[in-house]
């Protein structure tokens, strides 16, 4: 309500809408040639073009919308879920990862003339079926997540990782794990780790669940006992307690190391979580204890792969509160976006899944789908790049700071 309702005076008329007729006759064109030059069509002069253009932005004039989604027949809209987020939503964009893959996503897709609905995790049909959307993003969805199974029941395209590969009206962008695990993995060992752990989150994700399969079988292959430090929240405390959990050691035990149907470890190789019994995180020991498995210290790690996202800063602090020199005594590498890793002292190594890659190619798929009519089944795999700094470097060992991509066949 404005001051002068308040006192009975009248409300002021709405500034009328600038039409294209408006523009043709202040820049002295036609009304033809306006709305070629706006829409990048016609054979025109750059400097006509231009000036069609210059008139429109400054006399505030905006095109239609509804009657270019009616002879469209799109709304332009695109629904975007971040499905690991469903008991957390609202930390997921404290994620340097999320967060720039969820910019990434709005910013190609504008340009490509859509705009980005954000839905929340978990959301119910109810919620979004009367909103027109032409398609729906959904970034890592957990197993028991229905929102995938939603859209396509309410013929809505969607857009996800590989875990909806082969349903039909679903197509899919991921990274190739194993590659990058692996990568990871055999670079911490050529610098001479012979104690990696693995602290990862506790998720039913596809992404998840291939980083467990992927560093089982890289143990396996190298006889090395399974090392594993699960985190069962997101965000920077609860993955620094699991971290100082890890860097405690901590008597192995045995088990079942069968996966269970969600492919994450079984629930036999745990121990409480070092010295905080009560922070939920499990310590997943190897089925080879020897004399070095010792609760007293003989077992600490000499080398950590973080895949739960923490700020690398946060990290490198822990592994000093805990006596160990890093690269001398521990090697770090961490799958992270945060800029600040190649700030710290020692600079941090990190895998990046390549967030911004990931948005284009599908948004690419998107628009092949929705405007070109493309109905195959639709997949890709983006390589994933690890950028190595003195945090995984031995003093000594041959290995130099720089970059490797994770690359795989594309699918057939």
């Amino acid at each position: 309500m404005t001051s002068a309702s308040r006192h009975g005076g009248q409300h002021s008329a709405p500034t009328p809408r600038v039409r294209l007729v408006d523009v043709a006759r202040e820049a002295g064109l036609s009304k033809t040639t306006v709305s070629a030059a706006l829409n990048g069509t016609g054979r025109l002069s750059p400097a006509v073009r231009e000036k069609a253009r210059e008139t429109a932005r400054r006399m505030g004039y905006r095109p239609n919308a509804t009657a270019r989604q009616l002879r469209a027949g799109r709304a332009k809209l695109i629904g975007y879920v971040v499905g690991e987020a469903v008991d957390a939503d609202s930390v997921f964009l404290e994620s340097p990862y999320f967060a720039r893959l969820t910019g990434a996503t709005a910013a190609t897709a504008l340009r490509r003339g859509y705009a980005m609905v954000l839905l929340p995790a978990g959301s119910l049909q109810s919620e979004w079926a009367d909103l027109p959307l032409d398609a729906v993003v959904v970034t890592d969805p957990d197993a028991d997540d229905r929102i995938v199974d939603d859209v396509l029941a309410a013929g809505i395209p969607v857009f996800s990782d590989r875990s909806v590969e082969g349903r039909p009206g679903a197509y899919w962008v991921d990274v190739d794990t194993s590659d990058a695990v692996r990568t990871a993995l055999d670079h911490l060992r050529e610098q001479g780790a012979r104690r990696p752990v693995l602290v990862v989150p506790d998720s039913t994700t596809r992404f998840h669940a291939e980083v467990f399969a992927a560093h089982r079988e890289w143990c396996a292959e190298h006889d090395l006992p399974e090392r594993v430090v699960r985190v069962g929240e997101p965000g920077n405390g609860p993955v620094v307690r699991a971290v100082e959990t890890a860097l405690a050691g901590g008597p192995a035990t045995g088990g079942d190391r069968r996966p269970d149907s969600r492919g994450r470890p079984g629930s036999g190789d745990r121990v409480d979580g070092g010295d905080r019994p009560d922070s939920g995180d499990r310590v997943d020991g190897g089925d080879r204890p020897g004399s070095g498995d010792r609760p007293d210290g003989g077992d600490r790690p000499d080398a950590l792969l973080v895949v739960a996202e923490a700020s690398p800063p946060l990290i490198l602090e822990a592994a000093r509160r805990h006596g160990y020199g890093v690269p001398d005594d521990l090697l770090l590498v961490c799958v992270s976006e945060d800029v600040t890793a190649e700030h710290t002292a020692p600079p941090v190594t990190t895998l990046s899944l390549r967030p911004e890659a990931i948005a284009e190619a599908g948004i690419e798929h998107l628009v092949a789908v929705l405007e070109h009519g493309l109905r195959q089944p639709l997949g890709t795999l983006v390589p994933t790049r690890l950028d190595i700094r003195a945090s995984s470097v031995r003093h000594g060992r041959p290995a130099h700071p720089g970059q490797t991509e994770c690359t795989s066949r594309p699918p057939t």
